[in-house]
This record gives structure tokens, C-alpha cells and sequence, in this order.
């Protein structure tokens, strides 16, 4: 298992980091696995629901009339959504925040609210296809 080269990694760091990984073999666990899973938790962490929302877009333009140029597709989301959970995390977001975020247009505005959360919806099964961890049944 590398720590990397000097000019990146100062000999008292690469020492440290030694025994921290020599730790987790003491332990028994795999270290290069553990240092894989520590990536993949700090990589979920990058994932805003804003980036997922507009790749599940460009995703599904083809299934679109006029491949979305219109943004209609698009508007509930970037209207009522994404200006209050739009830099969550996409793991980090429940149900209540779903509900908070929806609750001042759900009774005025009822069709854009079940647009937004259906939309919404499409946005949580992409994010699970590209194997993120999130409440699929956040919408629900």
C-alpha cells in the first residue's frame, strides 16, 4: 500500500500514516479496503443534489419532446426544489425537508408540487443508479 512520494507526503506524515493503516491490520481489517471505503463515504459527500438533479436531466432529454429545449422538464425542480435543497448532499435529505421545501406551494399551486416531487423522485433513482446511497423512499 503506497502513501505516496516525498515532495506530496513529508516523512513524518508518511510515518504517521503507517501506523494508523498498520493499526487497521491489527485490527484485521484490509486496509486498502478501508481506505476505499473512506473514499467512497468523503466522494458521497460531493454528490449535491443540484449536479444530480441536472445529470438526471441530460439523462433523460431523449425521452423529452424537443429533447427538453423547452425546460419545462426542468422548472419545478429549479423553481421550488433546488433553491432550498439544491446544496444538500443527496444522502443527507429526508422526507421533512422534502416537506418543508414543498409545504408553501401545495395547496396554491398542487400540480407543480406533484410535478416536483415526481421530478424529484427521477433525481433519487438516478442517484442510486450511479450507486450513491440515498432514501429512495424520501418521495414516497
Amino acid at each position: 500500500m503506497g502513501l505516496g512520494g516525498f515532495p506530496d507526503v513529508f516523512l513524518k506524515e508518511a510515518r504517521e500514516a503507517a501506523e494508523k493503516w498498520r493499526g487497521m491490520v491489527r485490527l484485521g481489517l484490509d486496509p486498502i479496503k478501508e481506505r476505499d471505503r473512506q473514499r467512497r463515504e468523503d466522494a458521497r459527500n460531493l454528490h449535491l443534489l443540484k449536479d444530480i438533479a441536472l445529470d438526471a436531466f441530460e439523462s433523460r432529454k431523449a425521452d423529452l419532446k424537443c429533447d427538453g429545449k423547452a425546460g419545462r422538464w426542468f422548472t419545478p425542480l429549479r423553481l421550488h426544489v433546488l433553491p432550498k435543497l439544491g446544496k444538500v448532499p443527496v444522502a443527507d435529505f429526508d422526507q421533512r425537508d422534502i416537506r418543508d421545501t414543498l409545504a408553501p406551494i401545495w395547496h396554491s399551486k398542487a400540480d407543480t408540487a406533484r410535478k416536483a416531487i415526481n421530478r424529484l423522485s427521477i433525481c433519487l433513482r438516478h442517484a442510486a443508479a450511479l450507486g450513491l446511497d440515498e432514501d429512495l423512499q424520501a418521495t414516497e
